[in-house]
């Protein structure tokens, strides 16, 4: 009985988080298409989607700790924010609580999402990490955002982590040499608990968990040159995972309202040598 009704309560749940992230989007659509054609609109765009992220991050009744180290990045001053990727909730959370309207550079693959793709693809950065040219002009445009005085975001796992919550997947250097390039300081952030709440499965499995958010003070690149950028890339590598949480790692199984079957016994072989012989 207890399955069943912790079945129910997930399916419910689920509906609720998708009720409330879907209806701002379509109720703010045709602002969002509009600002999105527009270049100088890009701004208001990235605020309209900021206040989007707080709004339903907070109906859906998650609790989110945020961490913020005491040094701070000066108001004005453009950063590189580094942050680890493990889960599908990543981008809105940063948007929530990062200042001002960071744009952000995501996979290619999210401009083909319906409605809001077409948005992400012109108002913001995207990638395809397979292409080299594709990763160039993205490097290119990321360094144009900077030059603007506007942060960015970036993944430097380039991907999901395959083990979210405990270890990082390696990272890429270009973030590092576009940071020392343009001379911009590094903001490193570790979210150590979103794929509780919605792990990438390649579907939609959504359950009530606790965020945590921690933006670490950030890294100067002044003065560093491109021999500098693996020495830096570690730097941030080892201040991202000192906040992860191992025992938090592991994302939550798929939803059944039946009991998990009980493992097999196996069943005890008798050795060829202790079997009795058949009389007669």
């Amino acid at each position: 009985m207890m399955h069943l009704l912790r079945y129910v309560g997930q399916r419910l749940y689920t509906s609720w988080a998708t009720f409330w992230f879907a209806l701002p989007f379509l109720v703010t659509y045709p602002v969002q298409w509009g600002l999105s054609h527009w270049p100088a609109g890009w701004p208001y765009l990235r605020a309209l989607n900021k206040a989007w992220s707080r709004f339903f991050i907070f109906m859906w009744g998650v609790p989110v700790e945020t961490v913020r180290a005491a040094e701070t990045v000066p108001p004005g001053q453009p950063c590189l924010y580094l942050a680890n990727h493990s889960s599908l909730i990543d981008i809105p959370l940063l948007f929530r609580t990062l200042p001002g309207g960071p744009n952000v550079l995501g996979k290619s693959s999210l401009a083909k999402i319906p409605l809001w793709g077409p948005i992400f693809g012109r108002a913001y950065i995207t990638v395809d990490r397979n292409s080299a040219v594709s990763r160039g002009r993205a490097m290119v445009r990321a360094r144009q955002e900077l030059a603007a005085g506007r942060s960015v975001i970036i993944f430097p796992e380039g991907q999901i982590s395959s083990q979210p919550g405990r270890q990082l997947e390696p990272f890429k250097e270009g973030a590092f040499q576009l940071a020392i390039a343009t001379g911009v300081p590094i903001v490193p952030i570790t979210m150590p608990l979103n794929h509780h709440f919605l792990p990438d499965v390649g579907g939609l499995r959504v359950r009530w968990a606790r965020l945590a958010i921690v933006v670490h003070a950030p890294i100067s690149t002044a003065g560093l040159t491109a021999a500098d950028a693996p020495a830096l890339q570690q730097r941030v590598f080892e201040v991202i995972t000192s906040a992860l949480r191992p025992e938090a790692g592991g994302i939550p199984g798929p939803g059944s309202w039946r009991p998990a079957a009980a493992p097999a016994q196996p069943t005890a072989t008798v050795p060829a040598a202790a079997r009795p012989e058949p009389v007669g």
